[in-house]
């Protein structure tokens, strides 16, 4: 048991820093000078109904403070601007800029096209286990740490 834990434990270090890693390398080369923090925090506001600074540092699982050097960094670089909610004038919102959502469609295209790959080299479509699995390990972290 012991070493299918380090196992999994390496796997899934080796995965999620790897694809980092070439999303970063991706986005580069497209011409984006942003780091993969950066946008991700992008793509939270853009998921976001109501995308006020609670609602996307609990997205991002990160603390206001950091989220505030984030968008202040954004703000300082063109990509986001602050305005108040006209319902509730405390309520400060963040919307993207439309180089943010250019940035984003590149970030999506990498990633059906990663997705794609996977799908023709691994033919995951054929199987159900491995579909299966991901998905509870993605529910796993979706709840985490919730107990």
């Amino acid at each position: 048991m012991q070493n299918a834990k380090a196992m999994i434990n390496e796997l899934l270090v080796e995965i999620f820093n790897r694809i980092l890693t070439i999303e970063g390398e991706a986005l580069k080369n497209q011409g984006v000078r942003l780091s993969m923090s950066e946008v991700h925090v992008l793509e939270a506001i853009d998921n976001l109904e109501e995308p006020s600074m609670s609602n996307i540092s609990q997205k991002l699982g990160i603390t206001a403070g950091s989220l505030s050097v984030s968008i202040n960094t954004l703000f300082q670089k063109g990509y986001v601007r602050r305005y108040t909610d006209i319902e509730d004038r405390r309520k400060v919102l963040i919307a993207l800029e439309e180089k943010a959502q250019e940035v984003l469609k590149t970030h999506e295209q990498f990633h059906h096209e990663m997705i794609d790959a996977i799908f023709v080299d691994l033919k995951i479509e054929e199987d159900e286990v491995l579909v299966q699995s991901l998905k509870k390990v993605s529910d796993y972290f979706k709840n985490y740490p919730a107990k």
